[in-house]
């Protein structure tokens, strides 16, 4: 039996291929304008998750500490949610998972203005737009989905219509 790969299948696909991709491709070369050795996906994950380990010291003010566990918890939604949400979800749970995934991609842009010392970006890494991108495909691949699934509910009703 063969398995068709549908456009929003191939967009939630690729959202996850960037995901992984970004976990082991650095994120972060150089802070503040000082070169650094990169921090790679996994370590940029871990710095962020030390905003909110007991204990753990966290170099940032509670915005940073906030911003930087808005990353994290949207990255683990990504991780934990999206495949049952892509293959399980109802249409509306479809829908409103598209609409947080657009709202973790901009909420994520604050790690492209943060490190932009004088508004030029030159600390982040390729890992960085990977990561960040796969929140923006992942919304698309959602929307679509659930837009599929309208159309199809809606050619249904409209040929149940017909009269024979």
């Amino acid at each position: 039996m063969a398995i068709k790969m549908t456009r929003s299948r191939f967009l939630i696909s690729s959202a996850w291929l960037l995901q992984v991709a970004a976990w082991f491709l650095p994120v972060v070369t150089s802070i503040g304008g000082g070169r650094i050795d990169p921090l790679y996906g996994l370590g940029a994950f871990l710095a962020a998750s030390s905003a909110v380990w007991p204990g753990a010291t966290f170099l940032g003010t509670w915005y940073d500490a906030a911003l930087a566990t808005l990353s994290v918890v949207t990255t683990i939604v990504f991780i934990v949610g999206s495949p049952w949400v892509a293959l399980r979800g109802t249409r509306s749970l479809q829908r409103a998972s598209a609409g947080a995934a657009a709202v973790a991609f901009l909420v994520n842009a604050h790690w492209y203005v943060l490190l932009s010392p004088n508004g030029w970006v030159s600390g982040l890494g390729i890992g960085y737009f990977l990561w960040w991108s796969s929140f923006l495909v992942l919304a698309t691949g959602l929307f679509d989905l659930a837009g599929q699934q309208d159309a199809a509910e809606s050619t249904y009703n409209q040929t149940a219509l017909l009269p024979r």
